[in-house]
């Protein structure tokens, strides 16, 4: 069990470090090659922040491990929203753009009715409920693509956040990207296998360890992203984050989680897709609540209630 504890906090650590080495590495040699900074920001620092849950649900699904991919996509969709926005605007208030309250929000909030049409939809020609098949995977990537032209449209007309790269040497980028995919795949490898035996261990199913220990440590760069954001009064880049984040989870990450290995669901994940679903539409609502487009404290209160009666309900 130690052991095992053990795994899956190293593998925190090199996954985490490998995204950003990655991202790092990436970046510098984007620049070298003339890419424009808003594209660099769109692309390789974007996927990088995704990149720990990434990396864990290719894993598992080339593993046959449905359990933690969904798990670790809805877990880390719900920990975004009731716990990371409930911490940020617990220290500050935040802001919403506009772009963000009509767009990006509802999109999100698109994402998750879509995942819960998908689970009991039945497959034709033979049915098969309870899964994410193939053809729905490649659904989920086409609302991917569509979020990332209207992103591009966003940043051409500037509303993106400029990025600031570090200048490495050819050399030291290359070493940089080679030792961060390195990182990723070991410590992806550590995660799954940690997760597991971990589930084994305490005699749970892998669904309670993905959507706890497997959500919370891969969405720790979104975690420290927000509350740097918070501490500087920048907060309305933590909303970005969050609400992008979690629409690249749901298209990008479960389509190819599903593209490599159908995502077989259980009626215990309907409680997830749920919470995900009521968290959403909690996050649209408070939008509105109260003088202008704002999340106040009393509100990141009560997502943070409802993060931890969640977690009370999956434990008890």
């Amino acid at each position: 069990m130690l052991l095992n504890i053990l795994y899956l906090l190293l593998g925190f650590v090199i996954l985490i470090y490998g995204a950003n080495l990655l991202v790092d590495g990436g970046s510098a040699l984007a620049f070298r090659l003339k890419i424009p900074n808003i594209v660099i920001g769109l692309t390789i620092v974007a996927f990088g922040t995704s990149a720990p849950e990434l990396v864990v649900n290719v894993i598992s699904s080339l593993e046959g491990k449905s359990e933690l991919a969904l798990g670790n996509v809805l877990g880390s969709n719900i920990f975004n929203i009731l716990c990371i926005l409930g911490v940020t605007a617990t220290i500050y208030p935040i802001a919403i753009k506009k772009a963000t309250t009509w767009i990006e929000v509802p999109l999100a909030v698109f994402a998750a009715f879509l995942l819960l049409i998908m689970f009991g939809n039945n497959h034709w020609p033979t049915p098969t409920p309870y899964v994410i098949s193939r053809i729905e995977g490649i659904i989920l990537l086409c609302f991917f693509v569509f979020f990332i032209t209207y992103t591009f449209i966003l940043a051409k007309k500037g509303e993106a956040e400029e990025i600031k790269i570090k200048p490495y040497s050819l050399p030291k980028s290359i070493i940089f990207i080679l030792l961060g995919l390195t990182g990723l795949i070991l410590g992806g490898r550590l995660l799954v296998s940690g997760a597991v035996h971990i589930a084994e261990d305490l005699g749970v199913s892998q669904r309670i360890i993905a959507i706890t220990i497997l959500s919370i440590g891969t969405s720790l760069p979104e975690l420290a992203t927000s509350l740097i954001a918070a501490k500087k009064k920048n907060v309305d880049l933590a909303i970005g984050n969050v609400v992008g984040s979690n629409i690249f989870n749901t298209f990008l990450i479960l389509g190819i989680s599903g593209v490599i290995t159908p995502v077989s669901m259980s009626l215990d994940n309907l409680t997830d897709i749920f919470v995900n679903l009521l968290a959403t539409l909690l996050l649209f609502t408070f939008i509105f609540t109260g003088k202008g487009r704002k999340i106040e404290r009393w509100e990141g209160i009560i997502f943070l209630i409802f993060y931890i009666g969640y977690m009370l309900l999956l434990i008890y």
